[in-house]
């Protein structure tokens, strides 16, 4: 099972990096209304986050600049930005760097009891795997959401 969960995992980023590579970077820092964020921020925000989410179980080997907690952790939005974000080729630069990471997983890491369980909100995760479970379907929440966008902007132009 564990086996299945990475490789649900990397499917899910190749689709993340698949789809935001067909997005033309010019649209990447605009905000249709209704939204809240842009698609930079979301693809910076994925990676961010999967950074944190596996701080707790298997860790990553990638490390992102510090800029990116100020950037893209929850809570933080492109108009309060007062530094330069990422290119779009950054940004994919450090998915891609993290799908390596994903395959050198050990299967047998995501079953280990996690040393303090890790809490979001209402969301408290026991295991390194449940955590790394609900890295991707976060993941996939905000590949929704960078789609939307970008259906948004279509419509808007």
């Amino acid at each position: 099972m564990s086996q299945a969960s990475i490789q649900t995992a990397i499917t899910a980023r190749q689709l993340v990096i698949g789809s935001i590579q067909a997005i033309p970077e010019e649209i990447y820092d605009m905000t249709p209304a209704g939204f809240n964020n842009t698609i930079r921020w979301n693809v910076g925000h994925i990676a961010t986050m999967l950074n944190w989410f596996l701080s707790a179980g298997p860790a990553l080997n990638t490390k992102l600049p510090e800029s990116y907690v100020g950037l893209f952790m929850s809570g933080t939005k492109p108009a309060d930005w007062t530094a330069a974000p990422p290119s779009k080729e950054e940004l994919i630069q450090y998915l891609s760097l993290q799908l390596d990471d994903l395959s050198r997983i050990n299967p047998e890491s995501l079953i280990l009891p996690l040393d303090v369980p890790f809490e979001i909100g209402p969301l408290k995760f026991a295991t390194a795997g449940e955590v790394f479970n609900f890295a991707f379907i976060h993941e996939a929440v905000h590949l929704g959401v960078i789609l939307s966008l970008v259906k948004a902007l279509q419509v808007g132009n």
